[in-house]
């Protein structure tokens, strides 16, 4: 650091802080929550470390500093680990034949705001209206509930799966494609859980999965954020974590069973730089990755873009488009991804 500025030394110093934990969390997701729960935490901040790092890197870039190397390096690591945080990619839905696309949305709901959480009249009715719209042949909702103003009744077929005494909520899928197969996957100790259907279009047998990981329970408002006790939040989040991998274990031995053509969806509260998200998709087609534009935010977190919500696909499947909604209805944006069957 000779010839720097003492003001320099000490971005610099910060500058090295946050590339070190960048690095660290690119080898979390290979080691399990149970075993390093508290780290595990560094997996949620990753969109934000690579935001700062990148802004480092053109800081010492105006200055013509050799110290830029050190974010650019913990970066190009990471795009060659993870690929890029933002993606420019173009629809490649070339296809004529309409019978052999599939559409598929998720769509955590909220309960259809029925607690009105948003403050406005008619959000129920905006999302199925959204929903109607984007005429989707598969949609997975995490958070539903049978709220007295919606009809789905667009879709020929359903499957839910519901708890609770006064408020029925859980997941469902719906779909324009006969549901020959069904059922759930209990977690236990929480009102989490996955279900799955196997639907039939033309000759092919495919199984659908939505999963939904047990919540971190982080409030976005800032000031709120601001009230909870930092380690006590560490150590909710890290015990989060750990269930997480829980729930995931025993979704694994479910799939594990499945020898059909496979998409999984769901809001797996957690970002793609978690241990349960390389677990999850193990081989399976990221449909983001392959289709999406943008930083691909699924939750309204107000600090720094953050996907946790997701569509994997079986890698026999050609990703010909992805669309990522920006309509504020619920604390989550629906997710649509164009599949081609082959």
């Amino acid at each position: 650091m000779k010839g720097l500025k003492f003001i320099d030394k000490l971005i610099y110093l910060v500058n090295a802080l946050v590339a070190t934990m960048l690095l660290l969390s690119y080898i979390l997701p290979f080691f399990p929550p149970k075993t390093f729960a508290v780290l595990s935490v560094l997996s949620l901040g990753v969109p934000f470390l690579i935001l700062v790092n990148v802004l480092f890197f053109l800081y010492w870039l105006v200055k013509l500093k050799k110290q830029l190397m050190l974010s650019l390096v913990v970066l190009v690591i990471g795009y060659f680990s993870f690929g890029s945080l933002y993606k420019f990619s173009t629809s490649e839905d070339n296809t004529k034949d309409q019978s052999t696309l599939l559409s598929v949305m998720n769509y955590n709901v909220r309960l259809f705001n029925v607690y009105d959480w948003i403050p406005e009249n008619g959000i129920e009715t905006k999302m199925v209206d959204l929903i109607k719209k984007s005429s989707p042949d598969v949609l997975s909702m995490q958070e539903y509930h049978p709220h007295k103003n919606i009809d789905l009744s667009f879709f020929k077929y359903k499957y839910e799966k519901l708890s609770g005494n006064k408020t029925k909520y859980g997941q469902a899928i719906f779909s324009q494609y006969p549901i020959i197969n069904s059922g759930s996957i209990e977690f236990p100790n929480t009102s989490n859980n996955a279900v799955f259907v196997d639907i039939v279009k033309k000759q092919d047998t495919i199984r659908v999965y939505n999963v939904h990981l047990q919540s971190l329970k982080i409030d976005a408002d800032v000031n709120k954020l601001k009230e909870e006790d930092s380690e006590r939040l560490l150590k909710r989040v890290g015990q989060t974590f750990k269930m997480q991998q829980f729930q995931t274990e025993l979704f694994l031995l479910h799939k594990k069973q499945c020898h059909y053509k496979m998409i999984i969806c769901g809001d797996f509260n957690n970002t793609a730089f978690s241990y349960v998200y390389k677990e999850i998709k193990g081989d399976l087609k990221d449909t983001f990755k392959h289709a999406g534009n943008g930083f691909g935010r699924t939750h309204n977190f107000k600090f720094f873009p953050i996907r946790i919500d997701f569509i994997l696909a079986d890698k026999t499947f050609e990703v010909t488009d992805f669309k990522t909604f920006d309509d504020d209805y619920s604390d989550h944006y629906p997710i649509l991804a164009n599949l081609k069957l082959h």
